[in-house]
């Protein structure tokens, strides 16, 4: 009887009658002797679970968005219904080609959109702002004191006197550069939106919502109006119909493993087989995220390619497994037994390391990434039995192509036969040398140095103006440009909240305060403009005395404040008139505008909060987008020391040996340490999209790490070399390694060319962190085992 040189010595043995079926342990014995029940039950698994599938709804939620836990954001949700419109709102600028708004047919254009957009399902009505609704007034100071009126009067015709009557009132009415922009070529219509569609009573359909605001564009745009749209809603739409481009990404990156797998094996069947499990897993996974009431998002859109990818790699270790043991001569059921015997523990360990890269993406308390987090945990606990156990079941019923066994058996033999090696492996094989083990070691210290220096300068949040999900080039980033131009009020908006005792919001020392900080606020790089129930009761007081700016002061008259208050618009203050709002517009939403703002109105709460008034962040877009960042940026250092943590207890439990561990983990902090290196030089920020890519990147690097040195562990226990080990871990487990490393890498590199910013940025990420755990595990793991593994009554050459 003949033995094996792979992994374990098992007996070659090519007929199943003189295997013995109760060999091996129980599960492999429940698995293995129930083959047909298993196939069967997975059949009616994949059918009824494709069945949800078909039903799996792709939309967004601005929640989901949000750190909903974060003080900042507790404050707005607290005071949501005295804020409408500062969260999830859209704003349409209305722009004339030729002349300027104050012209009748333009009036006229302007009424038509907004009576349109009135109606768009999930608005929140009472709330829209434009020229046409009654909120917006105007008010001046006259003989009898103060006056004003909708700015849009009841008596308007549309006749030169009536338009010229509008220009005046929009004069008066403080809204240039908020409503109408400085050079009088356009106007704002905003539109804050619901969370629930009051008429169907489900989420907001935002693809469906951007796709009637593209209707209302097409609809009103001409060679004289243009429409310019900008908002979360119109965001999230286009990141969904940029999806079904990204669709082509992830096909292609299919096809690519799938070819690279057949030029590997040069067998059809396995190839097929492998890619079926994997397609399996991601079918079972979509049904249970639909099973479970979830909906697909821009951001998870990415899970089911990582799960195909991730099974793709364990599913090549298992069919080169088995592909081995039949060319040596083993019956197909009994060479899939064997493999997995020997890959069972690595694989499931490996799989455990990815379920915790994900699992671990929990503690960040934005909803988006929970649910990839979840969604990705079902994945991998669906691959753990489609891959590790269906594959191998498939594979004993049909075996692998005789020719490509014989392939493989021909290359495996003349390699162990002492024949001249690949210079593949010849290469490979002096980092188990101590010259070229210290060459990989240092030359890693310094990359590791260098990234450690350079990731100091990484940034957490967005570093591009507009929407850096969409490309700077997109129609969303060119509406947004243009608002950015041509309004003070920008669509970067931040709001303080302060709050005081019922009926006191127009105090004189409350109003002092306000204005020292919108004062304070204007001092800040990035901010365009301020607007609070301060600024109004300065203007007013200039007013009421003839107009003379030496007036522009905040009297202390309380009958004067509180007149003003009583005429000043909505959005500056509550019904109860217990809180005031400071509306702070940015000049774009970039971490070191939003770092800036923050930190000066913090500084100012602290040393002026009071019983009397106490200055909240943050509501409005930015406020919220400024939440996220500080949550982002607290729990990436939280999230690696836990994801490294479970990874090392998890090979520690695998290898029962710390010096294993070291060797497989330093490879993955300094592919950490270089992808945040990759990061600060591609000016990519730390924020909702690429902070789980660093998570997944340990995650799943830490599965190469595992398939290799538990050959070499076990070869070295049989009394091997170092050098002897590792050279049987290339033939057995490393070369798959190479192969899943460039097929996920190539994949993933796809994606740079994606309409999609954010899926953009993730492929470059993925695909370099593929590429340097390949490498980790090829080159600075056996380098490291020279000097960790090697006991000191065996020492190497």
């Amino acid at each position: 009887m003949k033995y094996d040189n792979a992994f374990e010595q098992q007996p070659v043995i090519d007929r199943l009658e003189a295997f013995d079926i109760h060999s091996g342990n129980r599960l492999e014995r429940l698995l293995f002797n129930n083959r047909l029940a298993i196939v069967a039950v997975c059949m009616i698994i994949t059918i009824v679970l494709g069945l949800q599938a078909t039903r799996l709804r792709l939309n967004a939620s601005f929640e989901r968005m949000i750190p909903t836990q974060h003080p900042y954001i507790v404050n707005y949700f607290e005071n949501k219904n005295e804020l409408p419109g500062l969260g999830n709102s859209i704003r349409i600028a209305v722009e004339t080609v030729h002349g300027t708004i104050f012209d009748a047919v333009y009036l006229e254009m302007l009424r038509r959109i907004n009576d349109e957009s009135f109606f768009i399902p999930g608005a929140d009505r009472s709330a829209m702002k434009s020229l046409w609704t009654p909120a917006t007034r105007w008010a001046e100071v006259t003989e009898d004191g103060l006056t004003g009126g909708p700015v849009m009067p009841d008596t308007y015709d549309g006749s030169p006197a009536s338009v010229g009557q509008v220009r005046a009132n929009v004069e008066k009415s403080g809204q240039i550069g908020q409503l109408v922009a400085a050079n009088f070529k356009s106007s704002m219509i905003i539109l804050p939106m619901l969370d629930i569609d009051p008429e169907t009573g489900k989420p907001i359909d935002y693809q469906k919502l951007s796709h009637n605001l593209e209707k209302l564009r097409s609809t009103f745009q001409s060679d004289k109006i243009k429409l310019h749209i900008t908002g979360f809603a119109k965001i999230a739409g286009d990141l969904m119909d940029g999806l079904r481009q990204v669709m082509f990404f992830f096909a292609l990156a299919t096809l690519i493993a799938t070819v690279m797998v057949f030029w590997f094996t040069r067998c059809v069947r396995s190839t097929l087989l492998v890619v079926i499990s994997s397609i399996i897993a991601v079918v079972w996974q979509l049904g249970l995220v639909r099973t479970f009431g979830f909906e697909l998002d821009p951001y998870s859109m990415i899970v089911p390619f990582l799960i195909f990818s991730i099974g793709m790699s364990h599913g090549a270790q298992k069919m080169n497994g088995i592909m081995q043991d039949i060319g040596r001569g083993t019956y197909r059921v009994i060479a899939a037994r064997y493999t997995f015997r020997r890959l069972f523990v690595a694989g499931i360990t490996a799989l455990l390391c990815d379920a915790v890269g994900f699992g671990i993406l929990m503690i960040i308390q934005i909803g988006v990434i929970q649910q990839l987090a979840l969604m990705a945990s079902m994945g991998v606990a669906v691959l753990i039995f489609t891959n590790l156990v269906l594959l191998p079941i498939m594979l004993s019923f049909t075996g692998v192509s005789p020719k490509a066994a014989a392939r493989s058996l021909k290359s495996e033999a003349a390699a162990l036969a002492g024949e001249k090696k690949h210079p593949m492996w010849r290469l490979l094989d002096l980092f188990t040398h101590r010259k070229w083990a210290t060459v990989a070691i240092v030359i890693s210290i310094l990359l590791g140095g260098m990234g450690y220096v350079v990731r100091s300068h990484l940034q957490i949040g967005d570093l591009d103006a507009g929407a850096p999900e969409l490309r700077p080039d997109s129609r969303y980033n060119q509406d947004n440009a243009f608002v950015v131009a041509n309004y003070a009020s920008s669509s970067d908006v931040l709001v303080v909240m302060v709050k005081t005792p019922a009926n006191k919001c127009g105090q004189y020392d409350t109003l002092i305060k306000v204005d020292a900080l919108e004062w304070d606020l204007q001092q800040v790089s990035g901010v365009e403009s301020t607007s609070s129930m301060a600024g109004l009761a300065k203007q007013a007081t200039v007013g009421m005395n003839e107009g003379s700016l030496k007036w522009y002061e905040i009297l202390n008259n309380q009958n004067v404040l509180n007149a003003v208050t009583v005429r000043a618009p909505r959005d500056l203050f509550n019904q109860n008139c217990n809180m005031l709002s400071l509306f702070v517009f940015l000049k774009d939403h970039k971490a070191d505008t939003l770092t800036g703002v923050i930190k000066q109105v913090e500084k100012f709460a602290k040393k002026n909060n009071s019983e009397d008034a106490r200055f909240l962040l943050a509501a409005g877009n930015a406020g919220i987008e400024a939440a996220t960042n500080i949550v982002v940026k607290d729990s990436m250092a939280t999230m690696l020391y836990w994801v490294y943590g479970a990874v090392i207890i998890l090979c520690f439990v695998t290898f029962r040996s710390w010096q294993a561990v070291c060797a497989a983990v330093i490879p993955l902090v300094l592919t950490s340490f270089l992808c945040e290196t990759l990061m600060v030089w591609l000016k990519i920020g730390v924020k909702v999209s690429t902070l789980p890519v660093i998570a997944l990147g340990v995650g799943i690097g830490v599965d190469y790490a595992l398939y290799v040195l538990s050959v070499v562990m076990a070869r070295m226990r049989e009394g091997m070399s170092l050098s002897e080990a590792y050279y049987q871990s290339l033939l057995f487990t490393g070369k798959v390694v190479i192969l899943t490393g460039l097929t996920l890498a190539m994949g993933v590199a796809t994606w740079a060319f994606s309409p999609i910013k954010f899926q953009a940025d993730m492929g470059i990420l993925l695909s370099f962190m593929f590429l340097w755990n390949m490498l980790g595990a090829l080159i600075l793991l056996p380098a490291l085992a020279r000097f960790l593994l090697i006991r000191r009554d065996n020492p190497e050459k």
